[in-house]
């Protein structure tokens, strides 16, 4: 840990700290008693549903779950020995007041529990739900307005629901920021008509962009339209190859990273940030290291296969002269009298027409003349939540290793709430320390707490941090950069 304390650190920046991704803990019986206030006892029991569930799945035996095909979920994850911290993620005004120990000027919180109201399968308890949900984060924290803003939560599954839920959100709520749902998990439709009964295991995931059941475009003119920077906390512990029975550490480590990499992959490919490149979008709690390879990985593709480069590869380019003579030579006369008289593709692979009804350019929606180009497609849009103390938060900013230099934008997310923060108050050391140890720079450090933050939020909606304790910074630092977005 650094010498000097959060509070220490703070002080002699020279810039605010806003926090991206904090976490409150939902006290049980306030929430229930709400929801069943505004909507009812059907939207408390479609609320604890899926958290029963992951309660007593926790208290199966992994024999048990190995024998039903299910994972071993989250258990004691919310910190306890600090009782202080615990009441302060429980407790909006006690959070409020410790800010300033933790060095935090702003700071954006997502839910605990809340985190599942987006994944319940009946559509109409779901869209109730996240409703009630929201108008109890509005009502919860709209006295803290001036340090503290909440994420409401917007379900996903149809374009028409999301773009209702942020409607409401935003314009009777006066919420402004917003946690997208989870890639729903579709039903696969030859498997539901052959085999009804297991249906509900054969499902593929929908990641809104390429391949997805819907055309997502109106959500995100939507929030472009309402001044949102949508944001995604999604996971992946609970399906793929994340499902021990037995190992939670093996299901939650780089769960987060491999469901926001498919959801980034998906909008890149599908051209969302060549459509749309005023709209920011946020992967939160992932790092940033997935990121940087996907970048890196989607330039080396491009090169060897968009659609001028695929006729290196394109079966009908062989010359069938000049391999027949080959065969002669270094085969024998056998071999390429069989090549002659079989017409058939040289490997079973290969076809010497085109794939039917497909675009050969994967990457076709983003309209790419140059590898240069994916540059500014993903870094203007993206930003990456990264913990405080994820040692691979520099490689954002490693220029000499990320092509054409570039620097991907990251966000402070501070996971207070969260097992991995046992001190709240440790946070901003824990930032703080690759800059002592000479991985970052103080510039790199300010973007990280400030900067990108201030941009992430605000380029969408300028009146974001308005009345709130940054205020002043953040006006000035997103009018000295306007005119680039950056």
């Amino acid at each position: 840990m650094s010498e000097h304390t959060s509070r220490e650190i703070h002080d002699h920046l020279g810039h605010p700290v806003i926090d991206a991704d904090g976490h409150y803990v939902e006290f049980g019986p306030d929430i229930l008693d709400y929801l069943k206030k505004v909507a009812g006892q059907r939207v408390v029991d479609a609320f604890r549903r899926p958290i029963d569930w992951i309660g007593n799945s926790v208290r199966m035996t992994p024999a048990d779950r190995r024998e039903q095909g299910i994972p071993q979920e989250a258990f004691w994850v919310i910190p306890a020995k600090n009782t202080r911290d615990r009441a302060t993620a429980m407790l909006p005004r006690l959070l409020y007041e410790r800010l300033d120990e933790f060095g935090i000027d702003f700071t954006v919180l997502y839910p605990s529990n809340g985190l599942v109201t987006a994944r319940i399968d009946d559509d109409e308890m779901r869209r109730a739900t996240c409703r009630a949900f929201n108008m109890y984060l509005a009502d919860h924290f709209r006295e803290f307005s001036h340090r503290i803003t909440p994420a409401a939560i917007i379900p996903l599954d149809t374009p028409e629901e999301a773009i209702d839920e942020l409607e409401y959100a935003v314009k009777t709520l006066g919420l402004k920021v917003a946690m997208m749902g989870h890639p729903p998990r579709r039903p696969i439709a030859a498997a539901a008509r052959q085999y009804p009964e297991a249906a509900r295991w054969a499902r593929w995931i929908d990641t809104f962009g390429i391949d997805s059941a819907y055309d997502y475009d109106p959500v995100w003119k939507k929030c472009l339209e309402l001044g949102i920077s949508p944001s995604f906390h999604s996971g992946s512990r609970t399906f793929g190859f994340r499902t021990s029975p037995s190992n939670f550490t093996y299901n939650h480590i780089g769960h987060f990273a491999a469901a926001l990499e498919a959801i980034c992959k998906s909008l890149f490919l599908n051209g969302v940030t060549r459509r749309f490149p005023d709209l920011k979008i946020g992967f939160l709690e992932g790092g940033v290291a997935w990121a940087c390879l996907l970048y890196s990985d989607l330039i080396g593709h491009w090169k060897k296969r968009n659609r001028e480069a695929l006729e290196e590869v394109n079966p009908a380019n062989i010359d069938r002269v000049m391999f027949k003579d080959l065969l002669a030579r270094y085969g024998g006369q056998e071999l390429a009298a069989r090549f002659e008289d079989d017409p058939r593709p040289l490997l079973t692979f290969d076809t010497p027409n085109p794939p039917p009804s497909q675009e050969l350019d994967d990457y076709a929606r983003c309209a790419i003349a140059r590898a240069s180009d994916i540059k500014e497609l993903f870094t203007r849009n993206f930003y990456f939540g990264c913990e405080a103390d994820d040692p691979m938060n520099a490689w954002a900013y490693a220029t000499k290793l990320n092509p054409f230099k570039a620097r991907l934008r990251t966000l402070m997310g501070s996971d207070i709430g969260h097992f991995d923060v046992v001190n709240m108050a440790g946070v901003l050391e824990e930032a703080y320390e690759p800059v002592e140890e000479g991985q970052i720079t103080r510039d790199n450090l300010r973007d990280f707490v400030f900067s990108n933050p201030v941009v992430f939020f605000g380029h969408a909606n300028p009146s974001f941090f308005r009345g709130t304790i940054v205020e002043a910074a953040a006006e000035r630092w997103l009018a000295s950069h306007r005119t680039t977005g950056s």
